[in-house]
């Protein structure tokens, strides 16, 4: 059994509820995990006009000093920006970071947004992503539990000013596209804030895992095994 907690966090239109497969398959395996649910995505009723970017930090942050050692922390799309400012508080809290289909994001991810919420559009779910392996039962689950990201979180930054979080192991696991197209796409567009922190990373691990942009559900036992992997090539030797 490890001994390193796992925490877990969905991206966007996502509560803790999407990872549950996954934290299934690693509490079989002995792991310890902890999915979470961001504020303002509780529930299609919460006020979100006053939810900001750093409200979603905080959360990460609190997560990761409740647990009671340094921890895997996996982040998933557009929490790929929060996680990477909570490396930047808790460096020394956080053993390895996991990028499931995301990239260490850098500044506002819209910052010209000005609605209060961002709702689920499928139209646009299905004309931007890749859905590979998402049966229809499991298209319709997401439809019906999607709840919309506080604009403030599309809009707002904290600024970066550790560079202990430079040196976390850090895996990205790329499922909608490849290891190849991320470290390209990152070279070849500076400008892109998803990508933009790629190039800091001092110690980063690439995985292929080919499906699609929610790889916790199309592959989830293959995703859990990555994720433990990492949990437990860090359990011996903490941050």
């Amino acid at each position: 059994m490890t001994n390193i907690p796992i925490i877990l966090v969905p991206g966007f239109w996502l509560g803790a509820w999407a990872w549950d497969e996954v934290a299934a398959t690693l509490r079989t395996h002995g792991h310890d995990v902890t999915a979470i649910t961001l504020p303002g995505l509780d529930s299609v009723h919460t006020d979100r006009s006053g939810i900001t970017f750093a409200d979603h930090v905080d959360a990460i942050v609190g997560a990761v000093e409740a647990a009671p050692a340094p921890v895997v922390l996996a982040v998933h799309s557009a929490s790929g920006f929060s996680g990477y400012a909570a490396s930047d508080r808790v460096p020394d809290r956080i053993a390895a970071m996991v990028y499931v289909d995301t990239a260490p994001g850098v500044g506002p991810l819209d910052p010209d947004f000005d609605a209060d919420e961002k709702p689920m559009v499928w139209s646009e779910i299905e004309a931007e992503e890749n859905l590979d392996g998402l049966s229809e039962e499991r298209k319709e689950t997401f439809r019906q539990r999607a709840v919309p990201v506080p604009g403030g979180v599309l809009r707002g930054s904290v600024e970066l000013t550790n560079d202990a979080r430079r040196d976390i192991p850090s895996t990205l696991i790329c499922t909608g596209f490849t290891a190849e197209q991320y470290q390209t796409y990152a070279r070849e567009h500076p400008d892109w804030a998803f990508l933009a922190g790629i190039p800091e990373l001092r110690n980063a691990t690439w995985v292929d895992l080919p499906t699609s942009h929610w790889p916790m559900w199309s592959r989830p036992q293959e995703l859990a095994r990555i994720i433990g992997d990492v949990a437990k090539a860090h359990a011996g030797n903490p941050r």
